[in-house]
Parts: structure tokens; sequence; C-alpha cells
């Protein structure tokens, strides 16, 4: 059998009986393709792990609590022998080659009928690699596919879909975008970018894009967001994919729902990919959890780009001096010494330490430490700019100074 190649094919196992002998790490790793396959699942070992506990206790397998014995391969399409005990394997292969079933064997490969693909899904699209007994290259080579599909460096062909997907582009590392995210802005006509959205992306779109930068678009009698919305439209309209390429996720701050809202009152369909939000990824990046066990049990987002005294303000700083929790504040720079001090008027300890972390996962981060007392005066003297990300609250004393990633004073 090692002369001849294996034969691929997909099978369709929905409904069909599929028996795998053995609770251990390979069924853990093989049921849930399985699972999603639909096959009606037997599981026959003494014990399993965790999570292949987890898959009978919710009724996605059903599992017999025993050893294998000859018959339990009756009626099976397909069967799984993954266990420690070579006799047993070899009774089941045995059973499986007199009925007619085809077998994978976890510890024989040789000795197998069939072989489990290293395999990876794209948007519907399922790759399945063989190479023979070395499963390593299989998963390089199907890693690399899939990789290439998703990120659009390799190119398959797609139906053209008009229309435009809000797309999070995350806190700035162009590597902290979504794989959807990615893969859309490789499929993209068009893509109206902010500025705060992740710009090295930009250079790996096809000279064929058009990128339109969101701060550029003019106003002429529209305000701004307006004029932003009429130009996805418009090119939504021509039968273009258009791609608005916002920083963090669009909902946080990100008017993405306005943009929603125009684009469904002109009839244009839109799809929504959340992205990584700097309120969180950006205190991460510098090594401070916007909640730890024993010192915060929650954490709040807000904007700060009017300051309490605005009447434009809809924050409540009186109550979020009262809170316990982490305070994470957005837009805030030009203002933060205000905020700390109404922060402080209203109960906050003046000694509670802040974090501001400016430009954060880009090459430019850097992290400036203060307290409430002193932030205001800290930020104008160490010329903080946006786009920065403020921490309020203990958790940003959590991690010793030694031991923080990617900081810089």
């Amino acid at each position: 059998m090692a002369e001849h190649p294996a034969y691929p094919v997909g099978l369709r196992l929905a409904g069909r009986r599929v028996v795998v002998i053995g609770g251990g790490q390979v069924a853990q790793r093989r049921l849930p393709a399985l699972i999603a396959a639909g096959a009606e699942i037997v599981l026959i070992s003494p014990s399993a792990t965790p999570s292949v506990d987890a898959m009978a206790e919710t009724g996605e397998i059903r599992w017999e609590r025993r050893r294998y014995e000859d018959g339990d391969l009756a009626e099976a399409w397909y069967a799984l022998v993954a266990t420690r005990d070579r006799e047993a394997n070899d009774r089941a292969s045995a059973e499986a080659e007199r009925e007619r079933i085809w077998c994978v064997r976890a510890d024989d490969a040789a000795a197998a009928t069939a072989w489990t693909p290293a395999t990876g899904r794209v948007e519907g699209v399922t790759v399945a690699v063989l190479s023979g007994n070395d499963p390593r290259r299989s998963a390089a080579v199907r890693d690399a596919v899939v990789e290439g599909l998703r990120d659009g460096s390799l190119t398959a062909a797609r139906p053209h879909t008009p229309g435009v997907s809000l797309v999070g582009g995350g806190p700035g590392d162009p590597d902290l975008i979504t794989v959807r995210g990615r893969r859309l802005l490789a499929e993209a006509d068009v893509v109206i970018a902010d500025r705060l959205g992740p710009r090295d992306l930009l250079d790996e779109l096809p000279p064929h894009v058009e990128v339109i930068d969101a701060a550029k678009i003019p106003y002429g009698r529209y305000m701004a967001q307006e004029a932003i919305n009429n130009a996805l439209i418009e090119h939504a309209k021509a039968g273009k994919a258009v791609v608005r390429l916002k920083g963090g996720d669009p909902y946080v701050f990100g008017r993405g729902m306005e943009e929603l809202q125009a684009l469904a009152e002109a009839g244009i369909t839109c799809t929504v990919v959340p992205g990584i939000s700097s309120s969180i990824s950006v205190p991460g990046a510098v090594g401070i959890p916007v909640t730890h066990r024993g010192v915060a049990h929650e954490f709040t987002v807000v904007s700060g780009h009017v300051g309490p005294e605005d009447p434009r303000s809809l924050v409540d700083w009186a109550s979020l001096a009262k809170l316990t929790g982490t305070l994470v504040i957005l837009m805030g720079v030009d203002k933060i010494g205000s905020i700390a001090e109404a922060l402080v008027r209203h109960g906050k300890p003046a000694g509670t330490p802040v974090a501001v972390i400016q430009e954060g996962t880009t090459a430019a981060q850097r992290r400036v430490d203060a307290t409430l007392e002193t932030v205001g005066d800290t930020v104008r003297a160490a010329e903080v700019r946006p786009p920065a990300v403020i921490v309020i609250g203990e958790v940003v004393t959590v991690l010793d100074p030694g031991a923080r990633p990617g900081t810089s004073a």
C-alpha cells in the first residue's frame, strides 16, 4: 500500500454512525470535526479527557464507558481507533477490514485503511492535505494555504460582492486585525481608512484598489461624518466592494452605528467585522490587565473627548469616582488634567495610579506613569500626544516595572 498514494475523498457523515475507540488526546482533537460533520458518534472507552467528557455531557457524542469488544463497529460508516492497547487496536482494525469500514489508526498509519488529512476551513472552503506518513509536512502545507487564502496573498476566484464592510482594524499593529478583516481588505475595490487604522496594511493592497483617507474627504456643505457616509454609499452603489477601515472596534467610539444606519437607509448591504478594542489591548501590551483577581473585578471604558465641566458630556464622573475597579479613558489626553481633578473632587484618592500609553502596539509605543494628582502635569511635561489610552486604578502597578513588556519612558 505504501507504493500508492491515498485517494482523496470528502466523506459526508451527517446522520451516519461513526465509532471512535479511545477517549484520549487523539479523540479530543478529532471529535470536533466529526461533530461538525453531523455524524452520529459513539465513543467506546473506559475513560476520557475532560474535554471529551464534556462533549458526552452536552449530548454531542454517546459515550459507552468500557473497552472495545468485537462487533462494536457494526453498521458504522467510519471508525477511528486511538487507544494505547495495541492488541485492541489490531482487533478493531481487523473488524473494520472484515466489515469494509474505512478505519483510521492513530498508532499505526501503515496498518490503517484511511488517513486523516491536515485540514483547515476558510469561508466555506475546506483545505485537506495528505503527505504520506509525514503529518508535520501536511500541517505546514495546510497552514500556508489557509493563511494565504485568509490574508489574500493566495488568490482564489470569489464572486464579486458589492457592498460595504465596516472593519475594525485593531489598536494599530497590523498583525492584530482579525482574519476576516484582513481577507475583506484583500478583496476590496475601495478602502476608506481612518487615521487610526492599521496603516501598514494599506501598503499590501493591490495597485487597483482605491484608498481614500477619510480625513481628506471634501466636506463642502456636509459635516465630516455625513460626507464619509455619502462616500460609502456612492462607491457601493457603483458596484464596488468597499471596506471602511477603522481603528479598534467600529462600535467603540468609532461611529460605526451611524454609518450602518446611513447605509441601511440607502439600501446598501453591510457587514460588520468586530475589531480588538484599544481599551483592552493597549493596556495589555504594556503589562496592564484591566481586571485582576483580588485587585479589580470590573473595568469601565469612557470617552474623554469632552471634559467633565462641558455640558455636552454624558459621563457621570461623580459615580465613576466611587467605583473600585479600573477606569479606561479613550480620547482624553488633552482633558486628562480636568478629568483627574474631577475624579479627586468626587472622592477618588489623589494617589491612585495612572498609566498613559501612547500609540500602543506600534513601534512608537511608550508608557508614562503618574497618579491622579500628577497626571496632568506629567502628560504635559512628557509631551504625550494622541492617540493614547489612559488607565486609572491599582491594576497599573500589578506588574513589577522590570517585567513590563514593550515599554519605554
